[in-house]
């Protein structure tokens, strides 16, 4: 006698086809754009982390004593103004992304403006202290590690500075909206601002605090 087939139900059927984790939803999924510059910013704080390793060897293991060294005093005032001026610039450019998604054009010209005049200030206030500081990169382990680090931020800044350019330049052509396909263009230099913001902080307290 021919045993009777047992029917599977449709759903089933339908699992036995699809192998592996479910496809992400839309929303769920992180923009190639967005997710291209964290992993830049990754590499860029492995970067920022060597110059630290080397400045805490020569000030923990080669010079423990003095440090600075004597007869070298940093401008300890004007780098915490300069402090408060770019970390102003991150609420700035923060308030430029939050302004185009309400479709706030105006509001986004006036963040990605500041931004760029905070950030443009920040930069200046650091090439007139290093005219005015009283020793170069040629003045011992110190003047090496000292202009090394400052100076790589500042090269970061400065690239900032170009990315923020180019946004409010479309900012002003009316290139952005408030879709996020639409307003990358202003999240992405944000994300690399605020990572400019946030390594600034810990340079300032590594070099010029503790």
């Amino acid at each position: 006698m021919e045993s009777a087939s047992i029917p599977v139900p449709h759903g089933h059927a339908e699992e036995d086809h699809h192998h592996g984790p479910p496809e992400a939803h839309q929303s769920a999924r992180i923009d190639r754009s967005i997710l291209g510059i964290l992993l830049f910013i990754l590499s860029e704080v492995m970067l920022f982390a060597a110059f630290f390793a080397a400045y805490f060897f020569l000030r923990v293991v080669v010079n423990p004593d003095t440090w600075p060294p004597e007869g070298i005093h940093l401008p300890v005032l004007i780098a915490f103004i300069n402090t408060v001026v770019l970390v102003s610039s991150s609420f700035t450019v923060h308030y430029a992304l939050e302004a185009i998604k309400h479709d706030n054009r105006r509001g986004l010209k006036l963040g990605l403006g500041l931004t760029w005049l905070l950030g443009a200030t920040f930069l200046f206030i650091q090439i007139n202290e290093y005219l005015h500081v009283g020793f170069s990169a040629r003045d011992g382990a110190f003047g090496s590690i000292f202009y090394s680090l400052t100076g790589l931020h500042g090269a970061h800044v400065f690239v900032g500075l170009l990315l923020l350019t180019f946004a409010n330049i479309r900012a002003w052509r009316g290139h952005f909206g408030p879709e996020q396909k639409n307003h990358l263009g202003v999240e992405v230099p944000g994300i690399y601002w605020h990572f400019v913001d946030i390594m600034w902080i810990i340079v300032f307290v590594a070099v010029y605090v503790v």
